[in-house]
């Protein structure tokens, strides 16, 4: 029989073994009187340590919340594993899902709970006009209510190779504003040497997506799929067809390199192959480490005769921080929620990420600390992608996409272009052809979707 006094005996001991167990593992009695909160995010290394760092800043900020960040793969591989562990009933508190993931997180009804809704609950203080317009409207609800805290934006800009421009008869000074600068400019180039006057990263972002909202041309209906799951791609608009026939004749011409899908082309530039890229803004932090040439960052170029000689603002690209459901959160556990997000929403947070990574400020008042400490002085070029993005007011084409699926159908456009560089099609027989396979992707999100 179990007396009172072993009864005691055992519990003191097991108490005593518990408070060794503590004491061998460093933080976990402090972990333990803390609301821990798990956080799964997509970015490799380097950039993944530096937001590992800004987790462990908040950590130590504090004595009342614990945030566990951990790297769950690739952007879509950290997709998939959030919508598993939520059907599993164990979802992370926040994940980071890249922009092309908005339409179908913000499909997922009760799997997410809006950052509006969760800042209202929870008491904190959050203001969505804090934000660059065309952030703010991106991870929006259709009646402006943000559903999302942005965090590492980027847009698409263009470098180029200073040194290459030199030796062509080009001014360095004076990067192409306009497509028909880029072609002449591509021709001397060439004329100079060059192999690879041109090239592209994230071909369908950069040179359909990014190219629709500059000009102010719808790439969907449905102002790009913000009114409704009904959209369907209008590619097929004289802008997209000239533009993607140029690309065409380029590369014939030795103008262009097709480098392949997504980001595969951006070692091109900091090798010093290509003169010119257009990709992500957020490559600059790979060109200062790799390039071993003077260069300069610039604007997309655009179209005279479509854009008016009045571009519009470009979209963003990155990723922001969404917050998920479990049958067994607690009310304290998405108070921690808010509580980091109310951190991360810092204009002095916002602005050191900035400066450390090259990815944009979100938020208008980091711009301004970026700007008065110097940054943009001492890093000529850094500013380009946020004064793009801020150049104009945001209109219905220059949003954004709220497209279902939207990573599968980009895979199509690709698919159709590749197929065009190759000889196999011309433009707008590639164009249509993405718009037949890219509205059948549409039509069954829909179907999928419907309340």
């Amino acid at each position: 029989m179990l007396t009172r006094r072993k009864l005691a005996l055992l519990t003191g001991a097991a108490t005593a073994t518990a408070l060794l167990f503590a004491a061998a593992l460093p933080g976990t009695a402090l972990a333990q009187s803390k609301t821990v909160i798990d956080f799964w995010h997509g970015l490799p290394q380097p950039l993944g340590g530096q937001l590992e760092q800004i987790v462990k800043d908040f950590n130590d900020s504090q004595q009342t919340v614990q945030v566990n960040a951990s790297y769950k793969g690739s952007y879509p591989e950290t997709m998939q594993a959030a919508i598993a562990a939520f059907r599993a009933g164990n979802a992370p508190h926040i994940v980071q899902m890249f922009e092309v993931g908005t339409a179908t997180m913000m499909a997922a009804g009760p799997a997410v709970k809006p950052v509006y809704q969760l800042m209202q609950e929870t008491g904190a203080s959050f203001d969505p006009d804090a934000y660059i317009p065309a952030v703010k409207g991106y991870y929006s609800s259709k009646d402006g209510k943000m559903m999302a805290l942005p965090f590492n934006s980027s847009t698409a800009i263009m470098f180029y190779n200073k040194d290459a421009f030199q030796k062509a008869g080009l001014d360095p000074a004076k990067p192409p504003a306009t497509w028909p600068e880029l072609i002449d400019a591509a021709k001397k180039l060439k004329a100079s040497g060059s192999s690879c006057p041109f090239t592209t990263s994230w071909p369908t972002w950069v040179q359909l997506e990014q190219l629709g909202a500059i000009h102010n041309t719808p790439f969907a209906t449905q102002a790009n799929g913000y009114g409704g799951l009904n959209a369907e791609l209008k590619i097929d608009a004289p802008l997209y067809v000239k533009h993607v026939q140029t690309l065409i004749d380029m590369q014939k011409d030795g103008l262009f390199k097709y480098g392949g899908r997504d980001n595969k082309p951006d070692a091109l530039f900091p090798s010093g192959e290509c003169a010119m890229i257009q990709g992500s803004s957020s490559l600059r932090s790979r060109i200062l480490k790799e390039a071993t040439f003077a260069w300069g960052a610039a604007p997309l170029p655009y179209w005279p005769e479509f854009a008016n000689n009045d571009p519009k603002n470009g979209i963003i690209g990155g990723a922001a921080f969404w917050v998920m459901t479990s049958p067994k959160r607690t009310p304290a556990e998405y108070k921690a929620v808010s509580q980091f997000f109310t951190y991360l929403a810092k204009p002095e947070v916002d602005a050191k990420w900035h400066m450390d990574t090259g990815y944009v400020p979100v938020t208008l008042k980091g711009i301004e600390i970026a700007k008065a400490q110097g940054y943009y002085e001492k890093n000529p070029g850094a500013d380009v992608p946020a004064a793009q993005l801020t150049r104009t007011p945001t209109t219905e084409n220059s949003m954004g996409l709220r497209l279902g699926n939207l990573p599968e159908i980009r895979n199509i456009i690709q698919e159709e272009l590749e197929k065009a560089f190759q000889g196999q099609q011309d433009a707008r027989q590639a164009l249509d052809a993405s718009i037949k396979r890219g509205n059948t992707v549409l039509r069954n999100f829909e179907r999928a979707n419907k309340g």
